[in-house]
């Protein structure tokens, strides 16, 4: 096989099983996932990875040189979910194997229950990323946040100030109901995105992409509607995103400053009702109200010759490079405060809209067979 000169980068997500509900997966089922990957790592087929948690979902981070969608890679993902599938089984977790849709890989685990988003680039001379992992809500919730990043100036001053971002950059918007995509350009088309992109039940950003020749990728989400790929609920889709950070695209506290507005997602108690994000720690991503609210949590590392570069903790884990946990800072409570107070208001709406999503998103429903019910007894009014 030909290695490329470009680095990938990888997330790969999946809920296979947690404790007491919705809550966190055991710490052996993250260690399995680790043991797996330290097999890739030894074989080669990974550089170097990370594994951590959102709520009830772990996500495996890794770097390579084998492309985007590579078999190889998402074979050891497919296999470190399967083992800690396995260990959730043994020990009775609650959803155990929840995200594994197919019995067999076959190739890629689009369509097979985890999540994915990668981008393959060639270093700069700094690549700060920032991953972002969600816990409760679907693709759409970064529409809002990376609409500002990426064509806000009152958000990003570098679209004003940077002669490179000054350009404007690419989204790729997907259409996750008919499977349709489309590419348009900001500045120029922002009202025709934002058109788009409103539609949250419909419609979220795949991926931005630079217009100067020299930066290339910008970000990229995960977009795979689980219960439109099962045919049935298995629970949210719970996204992840990969966003470059400096250097003609924007800094990284530009890319943080969105996430300062508690927005309401969709998703939230049985993926069924409205929620305000909860920006936080992955210590602090347990669900602990309603099974939610929804969580996000953006933890930062450099890439250094196709290998990530953390803080190294001497004391608790040699040569482990740990990531930037940036919303577990005291000057995001501001914002966890108020995302507490909108969620609890939704919730005092108990069944009724807007504390429920409408009934083309409703995960759970009984409406069908209510109808179907009381379909003699409705009448026609005079």
């Amino acid at each position: 096989m030909i290695m490329s000169d470009r680095v990938t980068v990888s997330i790969i997500k999946a809920d296979v099983g947690s404790v007491c509900g919705h809550s966190r997966p055991h710490p052996k089922m993250m260690e399995s996932c680790r043991e797996v990957l330290r097999d890739g790592l030894r074989a080669g087929t990974v550089n170097d990875f990370y594994v951590t948690r959102v709520g009830d979902d772990i996500n495996l981070f890794m770097t390579h040189n084998r492309g985007e969608n590579s078999k190889d890679v998402h074979g050891l993902a497919w296999e470190a979910f399967k083992a800690a599938t396995k260990l959730a089984k043994e020990m009775k977790m609650y959803a155990a194997g929840q995200d594994i849709l197919k019995d067999a890989f076959s190739g890629n685990v689009r369509g097979m229950g985890p999540g994915s988003a990668e981008m393959e680039f060639k270093e700069r001379g700094a690549e700060p990323l920032i991953f972002f992992m969600a816990d409760k809500t679907e693709p759409s919730a970064y529409s809002m946040p990376l609409s500002r990043v990426f064509m806000d100036p009152y958000t990003t001053t570098g679209l004003v100030i940077d002669p490179r971002a000054h350009v404007g950059f690419k989204f790729e918007i997907v259409d996750v109901i008919d499977s349709k995509k489309i590419v348009m350009s900001a500045p120029e088309e922002s009202y025709d995105i934002l058109s788009l992109l409103g539609d949250t039940t419909r419609y979220a950003i795949k991926r931005i992409w630079s217009k100067h020749d020299d930066i290339g990728i910008g970000a990229v989400i995960s977009t795979d509607k689980l219960n439109l790929t099962a045919g049935k609920y298995v629970g949210k889709d719970d996204p992840v995103a990969i966003v470059r950070c400096q250097s003609g695209l924007p800094a990284v506290g530009e890319v943080l400053q969105p996430f300062m507005f508690p927005q309401l997602v969709a998703g939230w108690m049985r993926g069924s009702h409205y929620g305000a994000w909860f920006p936080c720690s992955v210590d602090n991503s347990d669900p602990t109200f309603f099974d939610g609210p929804p969580r996000v949590c953006a933890l930062g590392m450099m890439i250094s010759n196709g290998k990530f570069q953390g803080c190294e903790d001497p004391v608790h884990d040699v040569g482990v490079h740990r990531p930037i946990d940036f919303f577990a800072g005291s000057e995001w409570d501001g914002a966890r405060a108020k995302a507490m107070k909108a969620s609890i208001y939704m919730r005092q709406h108990g069944p009724f809209m807007p504390g429920i999503l409408g009934p083309e998103e409703m995960e759970y429903t009984t409406r069908p067979a209510v109808l179907c019910k009381l379909k003699d007894r409705m009448e026609n009014i005079d």
